[in-house]
């Protein structure tokens, strides 16, 4: 990377991002004489099913070249595997089922089992998993961790999906927790606030850990498609488990027919747009958070295409101050979100920004935020005050370090000289 780009601070900060993840965050063993890797946020001892997965994505371009990363990514998948069947409706897990979960979650009321850090119902957690096991198998052309213990996994993914489509009943998962802060829990007993059954998936928590306004968030259902159909890849060509890929591929078109009929709406100034979130009822929440899913991660994740019309239009909308969580100031402008409040933005949404750009002027002014918003610490933070980058969240957080890693690598493949004459001023 240092003879790739001729910037000191990008080639710094990229030493020490790119490799965070596999430095301080990674706990290889075995699991029944197969690879098991534990994997924590960062400053929380804790393995999140969309974080470790988030973390360790960008290492699989190497995989098939180093056959210690590729076992370590194997471990992550197989130990994910096993996390899904313990709670598919858990968010957070310890490292083994004889630790306490996170101080925050003891008294929560729902139904806590051993092992579970905490039980926050979000769609993405049961994606991001997906996500990465079929991309190692793409990567390396191997199923070594497809076994049983995987395919049932998959099959509780489908299971507790149809659950919170919610045609029936409200479904087993309920939340409530103590707090002053209102995102922390949810209403009505546990089950979220009304929601009509229109095909969407219901999820209580969006990967901020905030729980959502309306229970169809469309950002994650569209990643559930996505995921369905990887899914049913799988089970056609490595299980030969043809019920359960044809289950996908139908569940997949009518999550599809669903946002398609509720997900989109008409806004005065950017036209139609993909909603944030809906109820079935017709009320909208127009917003993007800096987490992924969002509206503006879209097409990183490969849920849409990056020139899609529709997913163009909603972009612009989410990078402008017409979506109430994009901010501005004296250090930088981009997305934030609830979860730190007003005027904290995230350079999880500045990297985002530039892994979806086709604009270079676009992509320099981010890399620029980026490298004068580290506080002088080389390394990504949660968030920082969009006057003030010395006033930051989370000194340690491997996925959006792992993020910048990524974006640098794929800036070196795809602009290679954009990357080597960028200069921070």
């Amino acid at each position: 990377m240092r003879s790739a780009t001729g910037s000191r601070e990008l080639s710094q900060i990229f030493e020490n991002c790119f490799p965070n993840t596999l430095d301080t965050t990674v706990f290889p063993g075995t699991f029944n004489g197969h690879p098991d890797t534990y994997v924590i946020t960062g400053d929380i001892d804790a393995m999140w099913l969309r974080d470790s997965a988030a973390q360790v994505w960008p290492y699989l371009r190497f995989a098939k070249q180093d056959k210690a990363l590729n076992e370590l990514l194997e471990g992550v998948v197989r130990r994910q595997a096993r996390l899904v069947l313990l709670d598919s409706y858990a968010n957070a897990f310890t490292r083994t089922t004889s630790e306490p979960a996170l101080s925050w979650a003891v008294q929560d009321k729902t139904d806590m089992k051993s092992g579970v850090a905490e039980r926050k119902w979000e769609i993405d957690s049961l994606c991001y998993p997906i996500r990465l096991a079929h991309g190692l198998w793409k990567t390396t052309g191997s199923a070594a961790a497809f076994d049983e213990t995987w395919h049932d996994a998959a099959k509780r993914i489908v299971a507790t999906f149809r659950e919170q489509q919610r045609k029936t009943s409200q479904g087993p998962y309920h939340f409530q927790r103590s707090s002053p802060i209102p995102t922390d829990t949810m209403p009505l007993s546990g089950y979220g606030n009304p929601v009509r059954p229109t095909g969407l998936i219901c999820s209580g928590f969006r990967p901020s850990d905030d729980s959502c306004m309306y229970l169809g968030f469309i950002p994650a259902n569209l990643f559930a498609a996505v995921t369905l159909d990887r899914i049913a890849e799988i089970a056609s060509t490595v299980y030969h488990d043809a019920p359960l890929a044809t289950e996908c591929k139908a569940f997949a078109a009518e999550v599809r027919a669903a946002v398609a009929a509720h997900g989109i709406v008409q806004h005065a100034k950017h036209g139609e747009l993909y909603a944030y979130e809906v109820d079935g009822y017709g009320n909208t929440l127009l917003m993007d958070d800096a987490n992924a899913p969002g509206l503006l991660s879209l097409a990183h994740l490969e849920v849409v295409p990056a020139n899609d019309a529709r997913y163009q239009r909603t972009r612009a909308f989410a990078l402008s101050l017409d979506n109430p969580y994009f901010f501005q100031g004296k250090a930088g402008e981009g997305v934030g979100g609830p979860h730190i409040g007003k005027d904290f933005i995230w350079p999880m949404s500045l990297l985002m920004r530039a892994m979806t750009s086709n604009s270079n002027a676009e992509i320099v002014q981010c890399l620029r935020t980026l490298c004068t918003t580290t506080a002088g610490t080389n390394f990504m933070h949660e968030a920082f005050h969009k006057d003030d980058a010395a006033n930051y969240t989370r000194p340690w957080f491997a996925w959006a370090n792992g993020l910048f890693g990524e974006l640098l690598l794929k800036l070196r493949d795809e602009r290679p000289a954009l990357l080597r004459d960028f200069r921070v001023s």
